[in-house]
């Protein structure tokens, strides 16, 4: 594991973050949400944002994407010069990958990342869905002939729907409503046998894992597996606590335990209330706040990584969220790393428009602040702001 953990040191050397901290000896709650915001790069000038898709997926270890629109700007915001269509064109070419990984549900991944992350979290994510599997009638004979035909099916680059691989399935009398389809794909993505192929359209297509990313060279031993997983967690999510990882990755408690433990050299400690957050040592106590608003989508790592998201809302505000209720299913307005309200929009061809229900009057400053963050976005899309 000194092995890793070197490997880990000579990682936190090249992040490229300006150390904009003031040093003071002592952290706050608000001051973990704002170095959640900047090591997200969210909230972190333009020329420290990333250069490729690929490099922040890489940087963020998985990103949550059950919902694709979301997931786009959730991952385009933190790249230099993103648009909607560059994203769509990456996707398709492979150079990110979309899969069930981690919890479980969709996330990308790097491709180079897929297999020694599944091996790592795949067992974990089985054992939470095996009554699903039981309640479908889905053993390990039925799911064995059900991933012939899907491998039969995707051969040599054919590409294939989710309806098209469930016409594939009914011909060979293999049953079954929509539900019981897709724990079917859900086991073939766990197994690595298959993840996200090229869009067709607006429709998404599956691929052979084998095909899409091709096996090169020898995959980490579990040790090291564990020891990067947490290392890619709380270089680009921290300050963050073990029940955080641990609800992050999906691993259980030990395994998390042990991660942060050999990596104890690089990854810096502080108490904050009773809570033990692990971060990465680039200078603790304040951090500069510039005033910006940030429109987050639903699901953003800035809120669905973390255990305690209470801690994003002042509590008087809760009721304003409506009878939704979760942080989660909401597109957020985030200001010096509160939710202060929620967003949606309205696409045409050519514009896009962006409500917002703010939980405070704003000032000049504030909707300025709001402005440029509703600019960003329509530049994102290639549309205009109206």
């Amino acid at each position: 594991m000194a092995q890793a953990s070197e490997s880990f040191r000579s990682s936190l050397r090249s992040t490229g973050l300006r150390d904009d901290v003031q040093h003071k000896p002592a952290m706050n709650g608000s001051d973990v949400l704002l170095r959640r915001l900047r090591t997200q790069r969210v909230a972190c000038d333009e020329a420290q944002k990333f250069a490729s898709i690929p490099e922040a997926v890489r940087w963020m270890g998985a990103v949550q994407s059950q919902d694709y629109l979301a997931a786009k700007w959730a991952v385009g915001q933190r790249v230099r010069g993103c648009t909607d269509v560059a994203f769509d064109s990456a996707y398709s070419r492979g150079e990110i990958l979309r899969t069930h990984v981690m919890r479980p549900t969709w996330h990308f991944v790097a491709p180079e990342d897929l297999r020694w992350m599944l091996a790592l979290t795949a067992p974990r994510v089985k054992a939470l869905w095996s009554h699903y599997n039981r309640r479908h009638e889905l053993d390990g004979p039925t799911f064995a002939r059900c991933y012939a035909v899907i491998e039969r099916t995707l051969r040599n680059g054919n590409h294939a729907t989710r309806d098209e691989l469930g016409e594939a399935l009914a011909r060979e009398k293999i049953g079954g409503g929509p539900e019981r389809r897709g724990h079917i794909l859900l086991g073939a993505e766990l197994e690595g046998i298959v993840c996200s192929g090229p869009l067709r359209g607006k429709s998404h297509t599956y691929a052979l894992v084998e095909e899409r990313v091709p096996l090169r060279g020898r995959l980490p031993s579990r040790e090291e597996a564990l020891a990067e997983l947490a290392r890619r967690f709380f270089v680009s999510h921290g300050p963050a606590t073990l029940k955080d990882y641990v609800w992050w990755s999906g691993l259980t408690v030990a395994d998390g335990r042990a991660s942060i433990e050999a990596l104890t050299p690089a990854l810096a400690r502080e108490v904050v209330g009773e809570k033990t957050y692990f971060f990465e040592d680039r200078g603790r106590g304040r951090v500069r706040d510039d005033g910006a608003v940030h429109l987050l989508p639903n699901f953003d790592e800035y809120a669905v990584a973390y255990v305690d998201r209470e801690t994003l809302l002042d509590g008087r505000h809760r009721p304003k969220l409506g009878e939704r209720g979760p942080l989660l299913f909401e597109n957020l307005v985030v200001r010096k790393g509160r939710v202060v309200g929620t967003w949606r929009r309205k696409l045409t061809k050519k514009t896009v428009s962006v409500t917002t229900a703010l939980f405070v009057r704003p000032g000049s400053a504030e909707r300025r602040a709001l402005a440029e963050a509703i600019g960003r976005y329509a530049r994102f899309l290639g549309r205009d702001a109206v």
